[in-house]
């Protein structure tokens, strides 16, 4: 994650201690802070649990391709208790509880609560959908930190993107209704070519409904969003969207609003930030570079500060490596799975600096980034040491001269980025 208030606006947030290594002070946006570790790279990871792969919804691009039917095999009750158990012996922070639509678990609550009876921050990442009064309540009453309701766009564009008219309506009334009982709760929403040229409209509504977070996912090419670039954002819509959302960001803090801004998914957006910064303000940006080289972009995400474990028990590097299993939990435990460096793809997603190629591998700013997400990599280019293909900076940007282009030749490491996105 990217957090634009933190780093462009100088805000404050929950999750500081573990994104930049400082503390969020008693003014932070949220609650709970979370423990700071000595660095990046001692971080046990966030665990995404898809604790179900049912869902009500048939979203264009789901990564667990969910259906609004019963899956067989699926972690039972006990299972799932089991699970939160080891979790909690191996100190992670925080178990996102997703899906599927994690709410169509009947026994949903019993597990939260277990959770946060364990010491494990539990959030939940929902449609918003089936969030009626009582449900807000109970969320509430189980000890949910936060409910991140996904919306794709404006009314009928997130009603066609999640495949049901109505589903924008029935989420605000989620919003509410968290809202009425004191939830927290905040939007999530994938840009893509649907929805980036309506970011503004986005922006007055985030401020209409009082909504106080917002993270602005990139798209990752998995499950029903597998279809690579289709509905991906070019370099140049993904900068003109960066724009819009820095700009926006600034406004609300010059205002005064209290609107926690991050972008997810895309760690080129950190570097862009940043050479924002250092050509208006020489002294925040080299603030900024220091938080960011602090947190190490990709090198301390996928395989390291984030996990996945799936309705099946397996886990995976994150969310969106659904066909890639280091092992299941009904067979190990997740900590044992988690630092068993055996695997390859293991071992290089935890020293993934040493195994870059291509212009990630020469990019100047390559401690920021570290070359964001790996699965779009291996997506594109069937290499998961590749370069990402959503990087929108400039060759010049990233200090990739004629000679550097040269020894990339050279090396058979001079990949061409997709057409589609440089177009």
């Amino acid at each position: 994650m990217i957090d634009i208030g933190k780093l462009y606006c100088g805000g404050r947030s929950t999750g500081d201690a573990l994104r930049y290594g400082t503390d969020a002070g008693p003014d932070s946006h949220g609650n709970r802070p979370h423990n700071r570790t000595g660095s990046a790279g001692e971080r046990r990871p966030i665990v995404v649990w898809s604790s179900t792969r049912r869902c009500n919804l048939n979203c264009v691009h789901c990564y667990t391709d969910s259906s609004s039917k019963a899956y067989s095999g699926e972690m039972t009750t006990e299972e799932g208790l089991s699970l939160i158990n080891d979790l909690a012996d191996f100190r992670i922070p925080s178990l996102l509880f997703s899906g599927g639509e994690p709410l169509m678990r009947t026994d949903i609550f019993r597990l939260i609560d277990h959770a946060a009876e364990k010491n494990i921050r539990p959030v939940l990442s929902t449609n918003g959908t089936l969030i009626d009064p009582q449900t807000a309540r109970d969320i509430k009453n189980a000890g949910i930190v936060y409910v991140g309701i996904s919306l794709d766009g404006m009314e009928e564009v997130n009603d066609r993107f999640r495949g049901k008219e109505g589903a924008f309506s029935r989420a605000m009334r989620g919003f509410e209704n968290c809202s009425a009982v004191g939830q927290r709760v905040g939007l999530r929403l994938t840009l893509t070519k649907r929805n980036y040229a309506d970011l503004n409209r986005i922006f007055d509504f985030i401020e209409k409904e009082g909504i106080n977070r917002a993270c602005f996912y990139h798209l990752v090419y998995s499950g029903r969003g597998g279809d690579l670039f289709s509905d991906d954002l070019t370099h140049r819509e993904a900068r003109l969207a960066m724009d819009t959302i820095l700009c926006r960001t600034r406004d609300f803090f010059n205002r005064g609003l209290d609107v926690n801004i991050l972008t997810v998914d895309n760690h080129a957006d950190g570097v862009y930030l940043y050479l924002k910064l250092a050509d208006t303000n020489p002294e925040r940006g080299r603030d900024v570079y220091r938080l960011l080289a602090w947190n190490g972009g990709g090198a301390h995400s996928t395989g390291v500060g984030i996990a996945n474990v799936d309705y099946f028990g397996n886990v995976h590097p994150d969310q969106f490596w659904q066909d890639y299993s280091f092992g299941n939990v009904r067979e190990r435990p997740f900590g044992e799975i988690w630092t068993d460096e055996a695997d390859p793809l293991m071992r290089g997603l935890k020293h993934k600096a040493e195994f870059l190629k291509g212009r990630c591998r020469l990019c100047r700013y390559r401690e920021l980034c570290t070359g964001s997400m790996r699965v779009r990599a291996f997506r594109t280019y069937d290499d998961p040491w590749a370069p990402d293909p959503q990087c929108y900076l400039t060759d010049e940007e990233i200090g990739l001269g004629e000679d550097k282009i040269k020894e990339l030749i050279a090396s058979g490491q001079n990949y061409t980025m997709p057409e589609e996105l440089t177009r």
